[in-house]
């Protein structure tokens, strides 16, 4: 079976937005990410910010592109949301450690923490609604 049409078939709260609206907001979010994350890493290589600094960016991006993977390829729900867990808590990582240094940087994370918010949310229901599978 196709990954989406797995994904049709577990059970999701009312309020689960569609595949393709997920979607749109990814593609809204990554060049943020990218502008954000490739500065700290810039500066991070250049020796003026600490690789202390960058650690939580690193660490974001690992989870980040993890969760594709296990969610759709593996099929793993309680790792997916363990996952998305490390995802939203590195967010909260990210704006306390380069607040000092980048205010901006944090600022742009905004967005990326709203919407991981509520897919965290969402996550951890649909892990909950489908535990039995």
């Amino acid at each position: 079976m196709d990954w989406l049409t797995w994904y049709n078939a577990l059970e999701k709260p009312a309020w689960t937005p569609a595949p393709r609206t997920i979607g749109t907001i990814w593609q809204i979010l990554y060049p943020v990410i990218l502008v954000s994350f490739g500065f700290v890493f810039y500066r991070a290589w250049s020796g003026s910010v600490s690789w202390w600094i960058a650690l939580p960016f690193a660490i974001n991006l690992a989870a980040n592109i993890a969760f594709t993977p296990i969610q759709f390829g593996l099929r793993n729900m309680p790792l997916a949301a363990a996952d998305i867990l490390v995802v939203w808590a590195t967010i909260i990582w990210m704006v306390i450690a380069i607040w000092p240094s980048h205010r901006w940087v944090a600022l742009a994370q905004g967005p990326y923490l709203v919407w991981v918010s509520i897919a965290t949310v969402l996550q951890l229901s649909i892990t909950w609604m489908n535990r039995g599978r």
